[in-house]
């Protein structure tokens, strides 16, 4: 086992890391150890009182190695951390020890047509700006667009806004390069190309610090945003199949909410009549008139049309969406939590809605996975035991829906449900000792030890 940095002489750690950053006043050191964790009430139970000991901020790879060969030496435990947007106690130091934060490494190091190479504290929203000026855009991104940067999106998220065209980070391509520092008593740089990056994708910083990516982008499109209100929760959830599969309408968003969930969204509410269902959309503006017909074909009735330059002027529907659903729901109701779920068809959706009723309010997010639509839930849980969770997470795998359980911290017992074989053998490889982010990766030993 690592020691805590408790343990050493601070002093020392100044001494040895001269010139970097370091933060240890107490306020925050308690925001930079924590994330979104307190979504799930399991989580919140259990990861309230963990806190790095001290945050460093390096500014570049040099900074990052002194960093990490301090830790080597002292055997200290390190947690990399982004803007903290995530949602699963991702970045939070389950031990102390050191809180590497990479916001102040926000470099875009190169930027050309359909690809650039990041920092990994690029903000998303600041980097998409600049790629647009040369006519291309982020191919996907997470409701968090505003704060999140592109190394807290790799480490910690899957998909986001525009997986409806391009899949989830974990599809081949997404990601074409990742650069990191390893944890050995002689620090080296890999690069990682083409597959070899899965090695280290959402892996929660457990083995390799991410100091670089590259990533593919997308030719810029300028997205009209609508609200579409429907008033039967079904008729949507198809209209947002149909459009899915419209192949010849260009979208990045299909996001379907069920009544009571529009009554979260208290800056639509003029947009949105109580008791009403939703989609809330991207829609290339060139694609409209065919959008505005399959609305008539499914009566649905559009309240919000914005233009793309109006819509830049103010909150983005996809704050809304994704992982900011729940976000504006837990702002109403404290009680409700969620969950992920990676549905077969429209038709399970329709069985699990008749279910569960208003215990479970549905929220859709359609997805490419596999060269298929993929009708994925973030469901809204109204929270009254973690044994009535258990029974209803229970209940979905038992019907054949896949749950991507976002009430753990654990590796393998969130999205992925099995040893990532990959990403097990790097972390022995570059982490010999197990001191990045302790006890998030079940199937490393030597820390469960």
């Amino acid at each position: 086992m690592a020691l805590n940095v408790n343990a050493l002489d601070i002093k020392k750690i100044y001494t040895e890391l001269t010139n970097i950053e370091i933060i240890v006043d107490p306020a925050q050191l308690t925001k930079l150890s924590l994330d979104y964790y307190h979504f799930s009430p399991i989580l919140e139970k259990k990861l309230a009182d963990k806190r790095g000991n001290l945050v460093v901020r390096p500014k570049n790879e040099a900074e990052v190695i002194k960093i990490v060969k301090t830790c080597v030496k002292n055997k200290i435990y390190l947690t990399v951390r982004g803007a903290g947007t995530g949602n699963y106690g991702q970045c939070i130091p389950l031990e102390g020890g050191l809180i590497l934060d990479t916001t102040l490494m926000n470099q875009i190091l190169w930027l050309k047509e359909g690809l650039a190479y990041l920092q990994p504290g690029v903000k998303l929203a600041a980097f998409d700006k600049k790629a647009r000026e040369i006519g291309w855009e982020l191919r996907m991104y997470p409701s968090t667009y505003r704060t999140a940067t592109i190394g807290g999106f790799i480490g910690g998220g899957s998909a986001g806004i525009g997986s409806i065209n391009y899949g989830g980070l974990k599809d081949r391509g997404n990601i074409t390069g990742i650069r990191v520092v390893t944890m050995e008593d002689e620090p080296r740089i890999i690069d990682l190309r083409g597959d070899e990056v899965q090695q280290v994708n959402h892996a929660y910083g457990t083995n390799g610090i991410i100091i670089a990516l590259e990533i593919p982008l997308a030719p810029a499109i300028p997205w009209g945003e609508l609200i579409v209100i429907f008033d039967d929760f079904m008729t949507a959830a198809r209209f947002g199949e149909a459009l899915a599969y419209s192949d010849g309408i260009v979208k990045k968003l299909i996001s379907i909410h069920g009544d009571p969930i529009p009554s979260y969204f208290t800056a639509l509410a003029n947009n949105l009549p109580q008791g009403c269902h939703c989609a809330l959309l991207m829609v290339a503006e060139y694609s409209l008139d065919a959008l505005y017909d399959l609305v008539i074909e499914y009566r649905g009735e559009i309240t919000y049309n914005k233009t793309a330059i109006e819509a830049a002027k103010g909150i983005s529907l996809a704050e809304f969406t994704w992982n900011h659903t729940t976000l504006h729901a837990r702002s109403v109701d404290k009680n409700i939590t969620y969950l992920q779920t990676l549905y077969k068809d429209i038709e399970q959706v329709e069985a699990m809605y008749n279910y569960f009723g208003d215990e479970v309010p549905i929220h859709l997010e359609f997805m490419r996975g596999g060269g298929k639509v993929i009708p994925t839930g973030l469901q809204l849980v109204r929270y009254s035991s973690e044994e009535r969770l258990n029974e209803i997470i229970r209940y979905h795998e038992a019907n054949g829906a896949f749950i991507a359980n976002p009430h753990t911290y654990i590796l393998e017992d969130g999205g992925s449900k099995t040893v990532d074989p990959q990403q097990l053998a790097f972390k022995e490889l570059v982490d010999p000792y197990g001191l990045m982010n302790p006890g998030k990766m079940r199937s490393f030993k030597l820390y469960n030890k």
